[in-house]
């Protein structure tokens, strides 16, 4: 039995009705984790969900651990992971699931697969420059990770992985679970025929010709941190520790100097790295007012 978590923050609902329109019959259980201040009813568009309401918000990695956790008390094996700003075609579930079993029959012990992305700003495929491919097999490709949105878990391997890093709060926990998992001999993949539609980032920016993704001001203040903290663990891959790490002063700048509110981009960007230097983990209002 498949289940999905659908995790939203303060939704556009027309976005999160279209994503869930295209999900509804897929799978056999549709858990809403909602983060947002005041609770949202979806049932105008999907009228058999379990819905918990978490609304102090206490990150991307808690919210999937809770519909994690309650896609095994309700038997499922397979769970798949999703935000509000996916669109999934109609077969994705399927098509994902098929692929998974079957790796299973060429010795690949894959316990997460995703499909490929397809940037919803450029309506162009996202394709990593850095990340190698670690094996090829029909319509399958290893990877060493993959996006938290449109990944599908088998359920029985969290036992040995474990859940969410919810230290991290939501920058890096979809990485780091994949790196984890890999680290304990287990493989990551895509789907070489599955594309999904997601937004990643809020808008997008140009300097000197090259386009880059612009977020909330807070979410600097984690991917900052999560930059300095992942970057002590071992089995976080060094091209990954190399790169965030040689970027982080250029981001500083692009953040601090080339958009609007600069004074509070760049107060978080060095709260972050203030906490990261010092190992601080969790949610920002644990340590800053």
């Amino acid at each position: 039995m498949i289940g999905a978590v659908l995790v939203v923050y303060k939704p556009d609902l027309a976005l999160t009705e279209r994503l869930l329109t295209r999900l509804y019959g897929q799978t056999k259980e549709v858990v809403i984790v909602d983060n947002s201040p005041t609770p949202h009813d979806f049932t105008k568009v999907i009228k058999h969900y379990h819905y918990i309401h978490l609304a102090d918000n206490s990150g991307i990695a808690h919210a999937h651990n809770v519909g994690l956790l309650y896609l095994l008390k309700a038997g499922c094996e397979y769970a798949i992971l999703l935000d509000q700003d996916s669109l999934i075609p109609s077969d994705m579930v399927f098509n994902l699931s098929s692929l998974l079993k079957a790796s299973n029959k060429i010795k690949q012990n894959v316990v997460a697969i995703g499909p490929r992305i397809r940037c919803s700003f450029s309506d162009k495929k996202v394709n990593s420059k850095i990340q190698k491919e670690v094996f090829e097999y029909d319509d399958l490709v290893g990877v060493t990770q993959i996006i938290a949105s449109g990944m599908m878990i088998d359920l029985s391997a969290l036992d040995q992985i474990g859940l969410k890093d919810e230290s991290l709060f939501i920058d890096g926990v979809d990485h780091e679970w994949c790196w984890r998992a890999r680290s304990m001999g287990f493989d990551i993949a895509k789907a070489k025929n599955v594309e999904m539609v997601h937004r990643l980032g809020d808008s997008r920016s140009k300097f000197i010709g090259v386009t880059y993704k612009v977020g909330a001001p807070i979410r600097l203040y984690y991917q900052f941190r999560n930059i300095l903290l992942l970057s002590r663990r071992p089995y976080v891959p060094t091209y990954w520790k190399v790169r965030c790490l040689f970027f982080m002063p250029i981001r500083l700048f692009l953040n601090s100097v080339m958009q609007k509110n600069r004074l509070k981009r760049l107060g978080f960007m060095l709260q972050g790295i203030v906490d990261g230097v010092l190992g601080r983990k969790g949610p920002y209002k644990s340590h800053w007012k």
